[in-house]
C-alpha cells in the first residue's frame, strides 16, 4: 500500500482494512480460471433486492479480443495503467427482462445491487492476494456495441484485477498515483442523526 493505514481504517476487519486501488499492475502476471471463478462467485453471492441478481460480468483477459476492444476505447487517463492488469471485468446491471423475459424485474435497485456484487468481488480479491481498481473511463456505448452487450444490460464500469507491479516500469504520472495519500471524508459528513445534515455522534 502506498501510505500508512489511517487509524480509523485500522479498526476495520480484513480484508476491508487492506483494500486499496493501485494504478501499477504487474504486466507479466496471469490469472487462472480458478482465481477468476472465485472472484465471480463472491459477486454472485452478494445480497440483492428480491434476489433479482442484476449483476453481469464480461471477463476480458489481458490481450484477448474483448480486452483489445476495451483498450481501444479507454479514456486517455486510463490508457497507461489499465492494459497492464491481468484481466478486466466489465460490469453491467440488468435493468429489463432479457429476450426470454427473465430477470430485470427490480430495475430501480439494479445499480445498487450490482455495486454490492462488485464490493464483494473486490474484497475477495484482497483475500486471494490480488488487487483491483475500478474505473469508468471508457466509451461505454462503443464497448457495449462491439462486445454485444444487450439493451437490457447497462454497462457501468470496469474492474482491473491483478497483482502490484513496479512503478519504475510505468510513466511518471501513473507512478505518482501510488504515492498519493488515501483520504476519506470525516464521519460527521457521512452519517447523520435525527435529520439530514445533523452529524451523528457530533
Amino acid at each position: 500500500m502506498s501510505d500508512p493505514i489511517d487509524p480509523s481504517q485500522a479498526r476495520l476487519a480484513e480484508p476491508m482494512r487492506s483494500r486499496w486501488s493501485p494504478s501499477v499492475f504487474d504486466a507479466s502476471h496471469e490469472l487462472d480460471d480458478g482465481e477468476l471463478a472465485l472472484l465471480l462467485e463472491a459477486a454472485r453471492w452478494a445480497p440483492t433486492c428480491g434476489n433479482a441478481q442484476p449483476a453481469q460480468f464480461l471477463v476480458c483477459r489481458r490481450g484477448d479480443e474483448a480486452h483489445q476492444v476495451l483498450v481501444r476505447h479507454l479514456s486517455r487517463g486510463n490508457t497507461g495503467w489499465v492494459p497492464r492488469a491481468s484481466a478486466v471485468l466489465l460490469v453491467g446491471a440488468q435493468i429489463a427482462p432479457d429476450e426470454s423475459g427473465e430477470g430485470g424485474y427490480k430495475p430501480f435497485h439494479a445499480d445498487y445491487d450490482t455495486g454490492q456484487a462488485v464490493a464483494h468481488l473486490t474484497l475477495q480479491a484482497v483475500a486471494s492476494g490480488l488487487v483491483s481498481h475500478q474505473f469508468a473511463g471508457f466509451d461505454h456505448d462503443a464497448v457495449a456495441a462491439e462486445l454485444g452487450v444487450p439493451d437490457h444490460v447497462r454497462l457501468l464500469a470496469g474492474i482491473a484485477v491483478g497483482v502490484p507491479g513496479d512503478p519504475a516500469e510505468v510513466s511518471e504520472r501513473d507512478a505518482e498515483r501510488e504515492s498519493k495519500p488515501r483520504r476519506r471524508r470525516p464521519l460527521e459528513r457521512t452519517a447523520y442523526a435525527g435529520r439530514w445534515g445533523r452529524p451523528w455522534l457530533a
